[in-house]
């Protein structure tokens, strides 16, 4: 069996804690937008988060409008965006923090393996997030979205940016583990035969059960806690290989 070289992170509740910032964002410009079109579902960040965690702004608007059989231009699609990007943008530089513990993993794992992050979300706001909580380093240019990444932009949990990303690194899905927290982003990985550590140290404690429960019944091999279980966590993936 392949030896693990790669390790592809996701960004978002995986290193960084942004999810209910960029989630808050999300909704009041998803409630502007729809509220343009006569209606008036008055979406929280929470309730956006529930539905969409592990998903994109885009993927998010699409799903939003098939929902209220709404139809919008590609133009302004590219618009809102380009907007939400902007808006979420502010909120992590003013209040972005590290995952706990993944300053320590990090820097136990550079120079072991090719480290990259692979992401549904835009590349500007990977980069913002990257070097607001001082991680950009780790990456270098390995960092892949697949919002903006791709020639035809998508979201996970379509496995696209895991393939694009072990082909652009020139790895083999089975060189790779990769590591996510949400239902979609673990699905992704999966479908493109890559290995999957989940991680439920972002969400609250009352939630963390349930979350390690969804991430094993789609396809995560073992959930961390918190980032000082990474070592075990690899060497249960090794051992699995064997």
């Amino acid at each position: 069996m392949a030896k693990i070289t790669t390790l592809l992170l996701d960004c978002d509740n995986t290193l960084v804690l942004s999810e209910k910032l960029a989630f808050a964002a999300c909704a009041d410009l998803a409630n502007h937008i729809l509220q343009k079109h006569n209606l008036h579902p008055n979406y929280t960040g929470e309730s956006l988060m529930t539905e969409f965690v592990g998903q994109n702004f885009r993927g998010m608007l699409l799903s939003l409008c098939k929902k209220h059989n709404l139809q919008i231009p590609d133009d302004e699609l590219a618009g809102y965006v380009s907007s939400e990007e902007d808006a979420v943008i502010a909120k992590l530089n003013a209040s972005l923090e590290p995952c706990e513990g993944v300053h320590d993993a990090l820097k136990e794992l550079d120079g072991k393996y090719t480290l990259a992050v692979v992401s549904s979300s835009a590349g500007r706001r990977l980069n913002a997030s990257l070097v607001k909580t001082n991680m950009e380093n780790y990456f270098g240019d390995r960092v892949y979205s697949a919002a903006t990444s791709l020639p035809t932009p998508t979201s996970k949990p379509d496995p696209a940016i895991y393939i694009f990303a072990a082909q652009q690194l020139g790895k083999k899905p089975e060189e790779c583990v990769a590591f996510e927290d949400s239902k979609s982003g673990t699905l992704s990985a999966v479908r493109a035969g890559i290995p999957v550590v989940g991680y439920v140290g972002s969400y609250d404690e009352d939630e963390r059960e349930k979350m390690t429960a969804v991430l094993k019944e789609n396809g995560a091999k073992i959930v961390m806690q918190h980032w000082n279980e990474f070592d075990g966590a690899l060497q249960t993936i090794e051992k699995a290989k064997l």
